[in-house]
């Protein structure tokens, strides 16, 4: 049976195919039954150590194989990857014996879809779309009401009362994080002025191109933009490289705390704060639940409300703004402020 529910936040390959593969754990090449491998984590372009969305998915991996001592296979996407591909990704990991098996990312909505007819007995599940199927679970998350609050803090740390948004890819989902950053803006500054631009219309690639962020975040830097977030994954880091080469401007990182991303050290002394979506904790949520032996199934939100999604307070370059920040927040959950999900 079919449900949604908002969850309160706790705390192989063929050879044929040039797929990236990273085994965490035991791996395992039986054929798919009995007894679960472990947890199967296809990864969207940018692979784990895109220090950001992939990465959060990562965390949750790591912290079920330590605690629920469950072995995990993660696998990864390339640049214009065909739906044939991802099906076989999936599929290869199924007919492993892993369970559940887990697409990160919305492009794996249409080919889950279809996998999960072959294998009923395993679990399977989408972050950041919405898929049918009796065996499969959708994690969401309310990105637009943490980027309404980052919007917020850019509006209220902008010397200039210019801001930038930065997508990788002009879609519904990153639309709704452009949304959420400009209403944001306006709520907290009416007069401050907002240049949004995407990298790709398109292409996959806007999630794996650093270069073109590091670009584009320039063209904004010159036109006296002083915070750029940046919704884009591996691609934003592009964006921050840029954004620290200017005294005084901030960037925003997404997805996870990237202030605290080893990978982005030389950066953090510039970035504002980050809007955190916990898809550590709902892609251990959903292990756990199959672990229980009941599978979570249907649509699961993580919230503003549920501390689903979040402003990061790294660095404590916010804390000036603090009372703004929970004033607007607590606007959100009460339902004084609805928040728009496209621009």
């Amino acid at each position: 049976m079919r449900r949604v529910s908002t969850i309160t936040v706790a705390g192989v390959t063929t050879a044929a195919l040039a797929f990236t593969l990273t085994a965490c754990g035991e791996s395992s090449t039986e054929s798919g039954g009995g007894k679960s491998k472990g947890v199967g984590l296809a990864f969207d372009v940018g692979g784990r150590d895109d220090h950001s969305f992939n990465e959060s998915a990562a965390r949750g991996l790591d912290k079920a194989e330590k605690e629920l001592k469950v072995n995990g296979k993660m696998m990864t996407a390339k640049n214009g990857e065909t739906e044939a591909e991802r099906e076989q990704r999936l599929s290869s990991l199924a007919d492993a014996g892993y369970n559940p098996v887990i697409g990160v990312g919305f492009n794996y909505k249409n080919s889950i879809e279809k996998v999960a007819k072959d294998f009923p007995k395993t679990t399977f599940a989408v972050v950041d779309s919405v898929a049918s199927g009796s065996n499969v679970a959708s994690i969401t998350f309310g990105e637009h009401e943490g980027s309404f609050l980052a919007g917020v803090a850019a509006a209220l740390k902008s010397k200039t009362h210019k801001v930038g948004f930065i997508g990788g890819v002009q879609n519904a989902l990153i639309q709704k994080f452009q949304a959420g950053f400009e209403q944001g803006v306006k709520y907290a500054k009416p007069d401050t002025d907002i240049r949004s631009e995407y990298l790709y219309t398109s292409n996959d690639k806007g999630f794996n191109d650093p270069a073109s962020a590091k670009d584009k975040a320039k063209g904004m830097l010159d036109s006296d933009i002083d915070v750029i977030y940046s919704a884009a994954g591996l691609s934003g880091n592009g964006s921050m490289e840029a954004v620290a080469g200017k005294k005084g401007a901030w960037s925003i990182g997404v997805d996870s705390d990237q202030y605290q991303q080893p990978g982005l050290e030389k950066y953090k002394s510039s970035i504002l704060t980050s809007v955190v979506k916990n898809v550590d904790v709902a892609v251990f949520d959903l292990i756990k639940s199959v672990q229980d032996g009941k599978p979570f199934t249907g649509e699961h939100q993580y919230l503003l409300k549920d501390n689903g999604v979040s402003l990061a307070t790294s660095g404590g370059f916010i804390d000036d703004i603090k009372p703004q920040l929970d004033e607007a927040k607590k606007n959100i959950v009460d339902g004084k402020v609805k928040v728009k999900t496209s621009p």
